[in-house]
């Protein structure tokens, strides 16, 4: 864990002037100030106990890795950070559990831990607190989750059409006309949207847009020994996955079948995580700015608490081009050649 020390050595200034503008003192400038709380946000600085008169924040964190860089949540708990605690907020991560949910209510929990608001991230639609948070009337923030007609609640993530359709755009110039998409499973909201976003895309370019061309399941064994050969039996020229880990693995198994990536198949991830540019070859994906959402967490749950009933915040996606995706193969012998398993 960091301490004051580290931080000062960093800013290259005084302990002293760290403690006080970690402490609020009033000849601390406020630029000085963001400066210090961010950089003690940055190098895993914290407190250890609860500023007196401080309002506390509850980030909870459900099916997602955070703790180190390479994970999907750990940008996002950093911009939430970065933006909540130079605000005077004190943030707290609460890993989120299903006993939690069984044993007490969210609006309960909230009041017994005297949390002022939340911001939620990898809830699925099956947990109980979902569903509580259509009446819940403490202000929460949802990452990837819509909640209907509550004005304590918003919704906050990427606008997934606009990132579907940029990647059906790029593939369609390459020279892609049979494209197919793989996904986890659809319990999950994002899941959802971003499995019709892919067929919206594909009428959009007026492509071939049968759902066969599409196959989700939770497991990736799945996805692999069933989903996957039947698109490569479809002639499929590339490949769309509703993430990049999923992106990953599907790029090492058709390299394990001999097909070259991207000469004999693109494959396109979504999320751009750090490890997109260190596989072999480097993924094209499209770019959520996960400090940004964090960030824009933030913002939302400020006009909640404040009373504005903001219902959904979502920031603009980006294509990331590297070498996973290329021109579509004149004619896929390959494809046609390839001894696949046996879809059930």
């Amino acid at each position: 864990m960091a301490t004051i020390e580290d931080i000062a050595k960093k800013l290259n200034i005084s302990k002293g002037t760290v403690s006080k503008a970690l402490n609020g003192a009033s000849d601390v400038s406020e630029t000085l100030r963001k400066t210090v709380l961010e950089t003690a946000v940055e190098l895993g600085y914290s407190r250890g106990m609860r500023k007196k008169g401080a309002k506390h924040l509850c980030l909870f964190i459900k099916n997602m890795l955070y703790t180190e860089p390479e994970h999907f949540g750990y940008d996002i708990v950093i911009g939430f950070r970065k933006a909540a605690e130079p605000a005077g907020f004190v943030v707290s991560v609460v890993p989120l559990d299903d006993p939690t949910q069984k044993h007490i209510t969210y609006d309960a929990y909230m009041l017994k831990n005297n949390y002022a608001a939340a911001f939620f991230l990898g809830l699925s639609l099956s947990d109980i607190w979902i569903s509580q948070l259509q009446t819940s009337s403490t202000p929460a923030v949802l990452l990837d989750n819509y909640i209907q007609a509550n004005p304590t609640t918003c919704y906050v993530g990427v606008d997934n059409s606009e990132g579907m359709d940029l990647a059906i755009a790029h593939l369609k110039k390459q020279g892609h006309r049979c494209i197919g998409y793989l996904s986890g499973a659809l319990d999950s909201y994002v899941n959802q949207l971003r499995y019709s976003a892919f067929f919206a895309a594909l009428r959009k370019y007026n492509l071939p847009d049968g759902h066969h061309l599409a196959g989700n399941d939770f497991f990736f064994s799945e996805c692999l020994q069933k989903h996957l050969p039947a698109l490569l039996k479809q002639k499929v020229t590339a490949i769309i996955c509703s993430h990049d880990l999923l992106a990953h693995t599907v790029m090492i198994y058709c390299q394990e079948l001999g097909l070259r990536v991207p000469d004999d198949i693109s494959i396109l991830g979504f999320d751009d995580l750090p490890l997109c540019a260190y596989t072999a070859p480097p993924m094209t994906s499209i770019r959520q700015d996960r400090t940004q959402i964090g960030k824009s967490a933030f913002y939302a749950l400020s006009s909640l608490l404040a009373g504005v009933p903001i219902s959904t915040l979502l920031l603009h996606t980006q294509l990331i081009v590297r070498q996973s995706t290329g021109e579509a193969p004149a004619s896929p012998k390959k494809l046609q050649a390839l001894d696949l398993p046996q879809t059930k």
